[in-house]
């Protein structure tokens, strides 16, 4: 079972989820979304945030940032009972499992792409305010991931389109162009009025000469 919270400290919330236990977090690790990121330290819960598509862990509002924080120490034996921990949080796609791992635990591709968050104490409010938007719901994780994957890759394919739709565009308006101004400076059509002017205006004189 996961456990899902709502964030409401921004509008529209934000959807916060974790593990019952080390092996539901073994699979929070697999099959995360891009967009989600990973909360944790200590021996603790993993908990997670599922962003919009395309938000990044940038977007994320410092409120937020302290709701995971604080779910993360409500729900580590040891850390619930220390004040002044610091939580480390990072991108899920800087999630790194090797072998020889216990199961549940993790270490990061990229170490610079961890950040810190101090927590001070434990505030009753916001752990109390998370634990009413409480869900426990028997979800498919693989199911969920494959799906996911699917529509990024339809999405994918559709923006790919997209810019070579907009490369053939412009190559066209180039190629227009292109030809005008060709045509525009082509010797072969290229003609002086300034001659038959010219008689015109000798004739003119003559008959008004006459």
């Amino acid at each position: 079972m996961v456990l899902y919270f709502e964030s409401r400290v921004v509008d529209p919330p934000i959807t916060i989820y974790m593990g019952r236990d080390k092996f539901e977090n073994e699979d929070l690790i697999k099959y995360g979304f891009p967009e989600d990121f990973h909360v944790d330290k200590l021996s603790s819960a993993h908990v997670y945030v599922r962003l919009r598509p395309g938000q990044t862990w940038d977007d994320i509002p410092e409120e937020v940032v302290e709701d995971c924080a604080q779910l993360v120490k409500a729900n580590s034996i040891e850390g619930n009972k220390r004040n002044n921990i610091t939580v480390i949080y990072t991108p899920w796609s800087n999630l790194k499992k090797t072998p020889g791992m216990e199961t549940g635990q993790v270490t990061f591709f990229n170490h610079k792409k961890v950040r810190r968050v101090h927590v001070e104490r434990r505030i009753n409010e916001i752990v109390n305010r998370l634990n009413k938007t409480k869900q426990e719901r028997q979800v498919d994780l693989m199911a969920e991931k494959i799906q996911r994957d699917k529509i990024d890759r339809k999405k994918a394919r559709e923006d790919e389109f997209a810019m070579k739709e907009e490369a053939r565009k412009l190559s066209e308006a180039k190629h227009k162009a292109e030809k005008e101004i060709n045509e525009l400076f082509d010797e072969s059509r290229m003609h002086s009025n300034w001659r038959a002017h010219e008689v015109e205006d000798i004739n003119a004189a003559e008959e008004d000469f006459m």
